[in-house]
């Protein structure tokens, strides 16, 4: 039933249907090779297969049962279902639960968390089976961490603090006072820096967002640099010597960049429908939380840049 998945090209099924004819293999080491010896097991978890199979297997045995994104998302052994009331949340839930029973799965209740959204959030969660399951208000997803009150700033500190973490890692080249400022640069800018703006185009960047990247950039780079904030020297004096651009500005540069992908996707694309989502209800009284689009139309209005551009890859 796998094998014959429609997302299988023809060229693809020739790998897994080797596995089934005797195969066999050797032990190479520095004493030469082994004889061959045949493979009497199936696939194991470390196999390259093992994955692909996996991912097959759920897409197939749930694919009647899958809603339309952005209800129903599905990355790898991780799946995200939502729905506008608690109770259809739990049927769905249920749903679920029964069918990967029914084909030999397992759904694991200590990891599937709960959040609830929304201006009133009630007491309570929801029960599958006689379990309940956690109760969160922010959760972890793909290395992103979404907060019930759509907030990113829990998010920056989770960037913030994997990008110190990898800072740490490379503080034998980056705090080196024999390696030259050109070599620390280049290491800044390409193994610590991605880990902090991993995620950030898609974020509704607000000005904490922002200081909270901020501060970290200027203490990495005083750090590497060897200065403290005693010897007065001014953040731009440490960039200029780095030579690099404000962390905002590549965030700016990045959420442009993914804005322009989105607008050139299908419409049937997960991208393109986050995209035109209508929510539902209204905005409530007071300053309106900043969203996405907002701060697109701010980085086109401050790069000199229309919608129409982003037909245009070279801009």
């Amino acid at each position: 039933m796998i094998l014959n998945n429609p997302l299988l090209q023809e060229v693809s099924l020739e790998t897994p249907r080797h596995h089934d004819e005797k195969p066999s293999s050797v032990v190479r080491c520095s004493a030469g090779t082994s004889k061959r010896f045949p493979v009497e097991v199936g696939v194991h978890q470390e196999s390259v297969l093992s994955p692909l199979l996996f991912i097959l297997c759920v897409d197939t045995i749930t694919r009647d049962i899958q809603k339309p994104h952005p209800w129903c998302l599905l990355y790898a052994d991780d799946v995200i279902l939502a729905a506008e009331t608690r109770e259809d949340l739990q049927a769905e839930v249920q749903l679920w639960k029964d069918r990967l029973q029914r084909y030999g799965l397992r759904l694991n209740f200590e990891k599937t968390e709960y959040m609830e959204c929304g201006p009133r959030i009630e007491d309570g969660t929801i029960c599958v089976d006689g379990n309940d399951l956690k109760k969160v208000e922010c959760f972890k997803s793909l290395g992103s961490r979404i907060a019930s009150t759509g907030d990113i700033l829990s998010d920056a500190l989770g960037r913030a603090n994997a990008a110190w973490m990898k800072w740490r890692t490379t503080t034998g080249i980056l705090c080196d006072k024999k390696m030259p400022i050109r070599l620390k640069s280049k290491g800044y800018r390409t193994v610590v820096r991605p880990v902090a703006l991993y995620g950030t185009e898609c974020w509704a960047a607000t000005k904490a967002a922002k200081q909270v990247l901020h501060t970290m950039e200027m203490r990495m780079l005083r750090w590497s640099m060897g200065v403290t904030l005693k010897d007065k020297a001014p953040n731009e004096v440490v960039r200029s010597t780095f030579g690099v651009a404000p962390i905002a500005d590549k965030m700016r540069e990045a959420r442009l960049r993914w804005f322009g992908h989105v607008c050139r996707r299908e419409d049937e694309s997960v991208a393109k429908a986050a995209l035109n989502l209508n929510v539902k209800g209204t905005r409530p009284r007071g300053r309106p939380k900043i969203r996405w689009l907002d701060c697109v139309k701010s980085d086109m209005a401050e790069v000199q840049l229309t919608t129409r551009d982003a037909d245009n890859r070279n801009k």
